[in-house]
């Protein structure tokens, strides 16, 4: 099992999913450094990706620093580097432009898509102090 989250989607290069699912993890947290990452072997036999895809996105996530390789330990996560607020926001680009899509799809002003945002910004901003308040 993966320690990631992906969800292929065809008309999107499997390379550039992986890459931007590992990045997502990493910088959510859901990959923490230290973590062990999958072999190239392991990721290509999960995903029933050609290898030389899984090489190429290790090698990528490598090169950006945010996994390493250890002689006679494998693949880890490496220490987050710190990412801009841009950098971050870059994450989100596939999520954003479904949002757009399916906002101008329903005919929706950039107003009311933001509004919309702004609105399930501050419920799941309540829930999420709720649930903490709960905690206490």
């Amino acid at each position: 099992m993966l320690p990631f989250t992906i969800r292929l989607r065809t008309g999107v290069s499997v390379y550039r999913q992986l890459v931007y699912a590992v990045q997502k993890a990493v910088v959510s947290g859901q990959l923490l450094p230290g973590d062990r990452f999958p072999s190239v072997r392991n990721l290509s036999q999960e995903l029933r990706i050609n290898p030389n895809t899984a090489q190429k996105v290790v090698r990528r996530l490598v090169d950006q620093g945010l996994l390493e390789v250890q002689p006679g330990i494998g693949t880890i996560v490496g220490e987050l580097p710190d990412a801009t607020p841009r950098e971050r926001s870059a994450l989100l680009e596939d999520e954003v432009e479904q949002v757009v899509v399916e906002a101008r799809r329903l005919s929706l002003t950039r107003e009311q898509l933001v509004r919309a945002v702004e609105d399930q910004w501050e419920r799941l901003s309540e829930a999420g102090n709720q649930r903490k308040q709960e905690e206490d």
